[in-house]
């Protein structure tokens, strides 16, 4: 098999994922049941904010969250629910809906361009303030 780079996998995700825009990922929350999945690192949203509503789940424990036979579960993740995933730029949000559909998750997408592209977009963002002195 050849070698593939990390943008190679990030290309072939989203050829097989539903890549949303920011104003699509707008009307989706305007309509309800839908859960918005941060992906970030707590650094990240510390730095940047979020997407008012959406629950975080770093990309290295995602598969841990999602899983209801592991302990640190999430019960946000219901298999049959509408989530949208979203990260910085939306690298990781694409190759993360790929691991939730091979997990059996149905009803997945990504927020193309991430955050920063919610952000650039002039879409509304909240602090996410560190509880900790």
């Amino acid at each position: 098999m050849p070698e593939r780079s990390s943008m190679d996998l990030v290309i072939a995700a989203k050829g097989q994922i539903e890549n949303l825009t920011p104003d699509d990922v707008q009307c989706e929350i305007a309509a309800g049941n839908v859960t918005l999945i941060d992906l970030r690192e707590s650094e990240e949203l510390q730095e940047n904010g979020k997407i008012e509503g959406s629950i975080h789940a770093p990309r290295g424990l995602l598969e841990f969250y999602a899983d209801p036979a592991r302990p640190v579960y999430k019960p946000e993740f219901i298999k049959n629910n509408r989530l949208i995933l979203y990260c910085s730029r939306g690298l990781r949000s694409a190759l993360a809906v790929v691991t939730l559909q091979e997990m059996g998750y149905t009803s997945v997408a990504h927020l193309e361009g991430g955050f920063e592209g919610w952000k650039d977009g002039g879409k509304p963002i909240v602090e996410e303030r560190n509880l900790c002195p």
